[in-house]
This record gives structure tokens, sequence and C-alpha cells, in this order.
């Protein structure tokens, strides 16, 4: 049971509510795992939700705009009903994560895909959007940081459409380019010296399908990880095409890979436009696809931001922090 109201706005929020709320009977206990050491998990809701919430043993005052007010009580009132262990920081962004998902529009339902090992689903609204899009269009870009699920999620998407039979094969590829060092001459034969380049993408699979089953697909064909340039002349049919680390493909390079597209096939390109390591002068072909293939036909943009981190909560602040040094640089 439990006691809620609402009174007029005594708060510096335009619009303003102030919410009480007590859990009743009081569990001490689920209160201390709902709350957090020093209640860092209700400092953790306040920033993410606008918020400001203060308790005295089992009674909380939530002061906030009416809309994040009640988006905090919601969020209370579940994590308490799970709260019979301590709550990892992880499982609470990911709630708040949760609470950000707008409803689906009638008809839509929520994306889930189905994969051996695991069912993933959108963690944030800009994630939900990249699954749709990436199954409504035979073109789709993935455009943002680093810990935003981009390829994480595009390979999820691919080892789905594959356990589905809607497509063939899927066909992994990056752009062999060093992120700022200089590696000189790899030891070993072309799939060893390639093999540093592609191994994001081999941890994907190893965490979707298992190592066995990846090991039985590439033996039957089914999956193809390489290089960039080994994509020149071809024609990808009936297939699960995505272009990883993007940013780095020079434009010749981005049109003649989404030209490789053939029937039936589908194409996810990804890649964050803040950690280009392409030589100075040279054009990323992802900047470029932005702006040719805005508008185009059969072709979606996802757009994503610090909001969508989904690693350490200090990654996305990170993201911000470099973001807004860059504004300034560019405003200076």
């Amino acid at each position: 049971m439990c006691a809620c109201s609402a009174s007029r706005p005594r708060s510096r929020w335009s619009a303003a509510v102030i919410l009480r709320h007590a859990f009743t009977p009081p569990d001490n206990s689920r209160l201390a795992n709902l709350c957090g050491s020093v209640d860092e998990h209700l400092r953790s809701i306040e920033r993410s939700l606008g918020v400001s919430i203060s308790r005295r043993h089992e009674r909380f005052r939530i002061d906030g705009e009416r809309a994040a007010a009640d988006a905090a009580l919601a969020l209370l009132q579940r994590l308490y009903e799970g709260a019979a262990h301590p709550i990892e920081a992880e499982a609470l962004q990911d709630a708040l994560r949760q609470q950000a998902l707008p409803a689906a529009a009638p008809g839509e339902g929520r994306i889930v895909l189905h994969t051996r090992r695991t069912d993933l689903a959108a963690r944030t609204p800009n994630q939900q959007q990249y699954l749709r899009h990436m199954l409504t269009h035979d073109i789709s870009f993935g455009i943002g940081p680093a810990g935003t699920g981009k390829t994480f999620l595009a390979v999820a998407c691919a080892v789905d459409a594959l356990e589905r039979n809607t497509v063939q094969r899927i066909v992994l590829t990056r752009p062999a380019v060093e992120a700022g060092e200089r590696l000189g001459f790899l030891p070993g034969d072309m799939a060893q010296k390639v093999d540093p380049y592609l191994r994001p993408l081999y941890d994907a699979l190893y965490d979707l399908m298992g190592l066995e089953r990846v090991t039985r697909a590439f033996d039957k064909g089914l999956l193809e990880v390489a290089p960039l340039a080994f994509m020149r002349g071809r024609t990808l049919n009936h297939a699960f095409v995505i272009l990883d680390e993007a940013q780095n493909t020079t434009s010749e390079q981005m049109k003649m890979f989404l030209t490789r597209i053939g029937f039936g096939s589908r194409c996810v390109v990804t890649g964050d436009t803040s950690q280009i390591d392409l030589p100075k002068g040279r054009t990323s072909g992802l900047v470029e696809a932005q702006a040719v293939l805005a508008g185009v036909e059969g072709v979606a943009f996802t757009q994503f931001g610090a909001a969508d981190v989904v690693r350490h909560p200090l990654v996305a602040r990170i993201v911000e922090a470099y973001d807004a040094a860059r504004t300034r640089g560019e405003a200076g």
C-alpha cells in the first residue's frame, strides 16, 4: 500500500509539483537497496530525470516538473518491488533508460531481436529507432559516439535475420586504418595481418552466437569478415552487410561499398564522426554520405548522443565533455 499526494508548486521549476509517497509497510532492507549507499541511487535518478528527491525513513518527497516527477515516482515504485537484493549501478542505468523509452505507436510494438544466446531489445529511444530503421530500410546508418550499441545491435540484427532465414549470409567489414598509431608491418599471412582491425566484429559474434557456432558458420560460408578493400568488384546478394568504423572510409571507398549491395540484401553503416583517423586533407566518406544521401528513399540515418551510451555512466559524461570542448573550439 502507499500514500501519494501533490501540492502547489513551491520550487524553482515552472509548473512544478511536489509528490509525496510512502512505502507501507516499510521494509528497511528494500529501502536501503532502493536508495543505495549514501543515497547514490536517488542522486542518479535526480540527475537523469531532473527532479529533487528527499526522504525520511519510508517517506519520499519528489520535487520537479509534473512529467518528470511522475516518471521518478513510477521508477521508485518499480525499483522498490525488485529491491529484495542490492541494485547494481548497471541495472539502475538500464531502468533509467527504459523509463525514457516512448510508448510504441499502435501496431508497432517493441522490437526484440532473437539470437541463440539471448534476446535483445532497445535500451534508449534512439536505439529503438535504429532497430526500426534496420528492419524497414535497405540501407541504414548509425552514427554517434562509442558505447551507444551501434555495432553490437547491427550484428544482433544480422544474426536475427540469419536465424530467420531472411538472408543467406552475414558479411562484416571495416576499413584497415590505424587509430593514430604506426603499427608497422604486422607478421603473418593476410588473415593474420587484418585480424586486429576486425577483432571487435569477432567479439560481437562470439557474444551473440558462441565460439562453436561462429566457427561452424564460417566453415559453411554463412559468415564472412573482411577488410573493406576486399569488397571491390563484388555484388552481395541475399546478405546482411555491415560496414563498421565507416568514419575512416574515403569518399571513394564509401561509394564503392554502398554500390556492392545486391537483391535481397540489407546494409548497415556505423561510425563515429568525432574519431576520424584519416590523413589530414582526406574527406571522410561517412561525413560526405550524411550530406549526399539525406532524403534518399530507402536510406535512413540514426544519430546517437551521450544519452545513448550504455557503458559505464562515466563514459557518457566523457563524451559530453569532449563534445562541449569541440563546440567551444568551433565557436572560437
